[in-house]
C-alpha cells in the first residue's frame, strides 16, 4: 500500500470543510435547541444502554425475565442513591477510591458473613422485583 501525501492546503481547507459537515447536520439554526435535542438523545441512549446492561449482567443469575422485575422495581431512592455514588467515583481519584474501598469491604463483610447475607439480600430481591411487577 502506498504512502498518501497531504498538501498544506489541503489540511488547511480540512477544519473548514468539517466545520461545514457538522453547520449541515444540525437539526435547527437555534443553537440551543440543538443543545438540548443533544443532550436529551444522550441521556435517553445511556439510559437504555445502563438498563441492558443491568438486565444482561443480573439475567445471568436470575433469568431475563426475573431481572427485568428487578430493574423495573427499583425506588427512587436507590436509583438516586446510585447515580450520587457513581457520580462521586467518576468525578474524581479520592472519590473512586473510597467509593471502590467501601464497594471492597462491603463485599469482604458479606464473603465473611455468607448465609446471613445470601438470605438478606434474596429478601431484599423478593421485595424489589414483587414491586417491579
Amino acid at each position: 500500500m502506498g504512502i498518501v501525501k497531504t498538501t498544506g492546503k489541503a489540511l488547511a481547507k480540512a477544519p473548514e470543510a468539517a466545520a461545514d459537515a457538522a453547520r449541515a447536520a444540525k437539526p435547527s439554526p437555534n443553537p440551543m435547541t440543538n443543545l438540548i435535542l443533544a443532550d436529551i438523545a444522550l441521556r435517553s441512549g445511556g439510559q437504555l444502554l445502563r438498563r441492558a446492561v443491568e438486565i444482561g449482567l443480573l439475567g445471568k443469575a436470575l433469568g431475563a425475565k426475573e431481572a427485568g422485575k428487578l430493574v423495573k422495581g427499583r425506588s427512587m431512592g436507590q436509583t438516586l442513591v446510585g447515580t450520587a455514588i457513581a457520580r462521586i467515583a467518576t468525578r474524581s481519584v479520592p472519590g473512586a477510591l473510597i467509593i471502590g474501598g467501601g464497594l471492597l469491604a462491603k463485599t469482604l463483610y458479606d464473603r465473611k458473613h455468607a448465609g446471613a447475607a445470601k438470605e438478606s439480600g434474596r429478601k431484599a430481591i423478593a421485595r424489589q422485583a414483587k414491586r417491579g411487577n
